[in-house]
């Protein structure tokens, strides 16, 4: 008789060629495709392609249009109730950064003969308890089998055609406010190679698993000026900040003392522990974006990192800044002000 051995089960990162928002085609590649394309044009819809918002807006009647996106990615971590959940946060994140409301949600599921179907359960059942947090109900959904897995939302919302928020609006005199820390991608990159600490692993979780809901709500109130709005997710914020820049012809300065970070990020970028979208994501904007003389290069990777359902960075009146981060305190959202807008060239000037 044999002894037969047993085979240890994949961690879901190990299965993950690349984790989360940092699985995104390249923006330079992405730009290229779609302006091959010439989409129908129609009077009802206000906001596509043009801009590389965050998502589709349609009107549908006078005081009504439809907000619709649709978001999934490989594992960013290798618990699949947390895998479900962050996934989830951040396909709803798309709606909150229109000043919209969700309506209802479909799941999105590519999963591998290899796992147990145990774990896809749990898969969803995270999502689930996202969609419950935000009040919507999910009302079907699409599933294949594929060698990697993958898991997200299509997320249909509303929002009055006259309060819709685009990432196109800022103005120069704004200030800039951003409702997370970045560093996200650096930090699952070290989850899937087995580097990061318990701490580090625990505190990724809970921003990419926070739901942008509450900061969301507080740049849709009214009760202050929102010129633009958009989600710092797969490009990073040099990304994300440069198509808000590029889509209002305005110049951002970004003062680097005050951009919050997820402890122990710098060190590992030091380490050479970067994602491969990060290192594209720089790459990208570095044309359009002047570092201060000597920055180390890891720093200028945390800034470009992909980040999976990072913050909402917002371009808010000067005179509007000290109501919007009260607002959003108030709203349990810790919120730094970490620029402003200047009239220019498009682009970003990091100073600090």
């Amino acid at each position: 008789m044999t002894n037969q051995t047993r085979v240890k089960p994949k961690r879901l990162t190990e299965l993950s060629h690349c984790a989360g928002c940092a699985a995104k085609l390249k923006a330079s590649e992405l730009s290229e495709i779609l302006g091959q394309l010439k989409p129908l044009k129609a009077p009802q819809a206000l906001v596509g392609f043009a801009t590389n918002d965050d998502a589709a807006v349609y009107k549908l009647a006078p005081g009504m249009a439809v907000v619709e996106t649709v978001d999934f990615f490989p594992p960013v971590v290798d618990d699949p109730f947390q895998f479900g959940a962050i996934a989830a946060a951040n396909a709803l994140s798309d709606i909150y950064a229109m000043g919209a409301r969700p309506l209802f949600a479909l799941n999105l599921v590519c999963f591998p003969d290899e796992l147990p179907r145990s774990v896809l359960s749990k898969i969803l059942a995270g999502g689930q308890s996202k969609a419950d947090e935000a009040g919507i109900p999910i009302l079907g959904g699409h599933s294949i089998r594929d060698p990697e897995p993958k898991f997200g939302m299509a997320v249909t919302g509303v929002v009055h055609p006259k309060k819709v928020l685009t990432n196109a609006g800022a103005r120069p005199g704004d200030v800039l406010l951003l409702t997370k820390p970045l560093g996200s991608g650096i930090a699952t990159t070290a989850i899937k190679r087995g580097v990061a600490s318990r701490e580090l692993a625990k505190r990724v979780m809970a921003v990419m698993s926070t739901l942008n809901r509450a900061a969301g709500e507080v740049f849709a109130s009214g009760k202050f000026k929102v010129n633009a709005l958009t989600d710092v997710t797969g490009y990073g914020l040099l990304g994300h900040l440069l198509e808000m820049m590029t889509g209002a012809k305005t110049r951002a300065a970004l003062d680097l003392e005050r951009i919050p970070l997820i402890a122990d990020v710098p060190s590992l970028a030091e380490s050479g522990v970067v994602p491969g979208g990060t290192r594209s994501n720089l790459e990208h904007v570095k044309k359009k974006v002047r570092f201060p003389k000597g920055l180390p290069e890891a720093i200028q990777w945390v800034l470009a990192d992909a980040q999976t359902n990072g913050g909402l960075l917002a371009s808010v009146p000067a005179r509007d800044a000290l109501k919007a981060l009260k607002a959003l305190e108030r709203a349990g959202v810790d919120a730094a002000l970490i620029g402003e807008v200047r009239a220019g060239r498009a682009g970003i000037d990091v100073i600090g």
